[in-house]
């Protein structure tokens, strides 16, 4: 995999080109809006790359241009950028209430005192949410992510060990919901802080079973049927 791969995701509706990397294990992945996301690269599979649609596009021009030459009809150029197939959102029913929440999965369970863990945005909810995470330092606020997620999707949003635990343990999570290409009741923007308890990454029992990942996760709740449950 290498920059201006087109790829897709394995785990949620969406794709894009690959952008960049951070470290050996994270892709950016910028989708149709120019919005970098970060995914695992194995949650994404290689479908093209910039280099053969440039020269699919350069084999396309020829033979347009042979063709021209011999009915003497106006040359067409191609399009500037592949369009890529995106499935239209699926919406469910009851999901029309704002339901999301913050998961911190441990990528070994079995060897939880020395497990690092992964973190993602749950967005349970037929809306998009942009959103905006950040972590305390005293007074001060430090964004260490932000994007977009899409409708009864999750979002991975990054790796750390333990190491990082008192960096996460004041949290704010900003969210902003709406629909796309169609009309919507308006909801009121999120902002919620989350207390992250980072003895409670040590307790095998604080990780329990969920409808969001197959192995047991801690799941804090930012918003749930609209109730928001923690606000600044």
């Amino acid at each position: 995999m290498k920059i201006g791969d087109i790829v897709r995701f394995l785990s949620e509706v969406g794709g894009g080109r690959v952008a960049g990397f951070q470290g050996k294990d994270i892709v950016l992945v910028e989708d149709e809006d120019g919005f970098q996301v970060p995914m695992r690269t194995a949650d994404v599979v290689v479908i093209g790359n910039e280099d053969y649609d440039t020269g699919h596009m350069v084999e396309v021009k020829q033979r347009k241009t042979a063709e021209t030459a011999a009915d003497e009809e106006p040359e067409t150029e191609p399009a500037d950028k592949p369009l890529t197939f995106k499935a239209p959102v699926e919406e469910r029913r009851g999901g029309d209430k704002l339901s999301a929440y913050m998961a911190f999965v441990p990528i070994d369970l079995k060897e939880l005192t020395d497990t690092r863990f992964e973190s993602y945005l749950v967005n349970d909810c037929n809306y998009y949410l942009r959103y905006v995470y950040m972590t305390a330092e005293g007074t001060s606020w430090q964004v260490r992510s932000t994007g977009e997620v899409e409708p009864n999707t999750k979002l991975f949003i990054e790796e750390f060990g333990r190491d990082q635990l008192n960096e996460l343990e004041k949290s704010c999570i900003q969210l902003l919901a709406y629909k796309k290409d169609k009309y919507f009741l308006r909801k009121p923007a999120v902002d919620a802080l989350i207390t992250i308890d980072p003895v409670k990454f040590y307790k095998l029992h604080t990780f329990s079973e969920n409808d969001f990942f197959e192995q047991p996760s801690l799941i804090y709740t930012i918003i749930e049927n609209d109730r928001q449950f923690v606000k600044l």
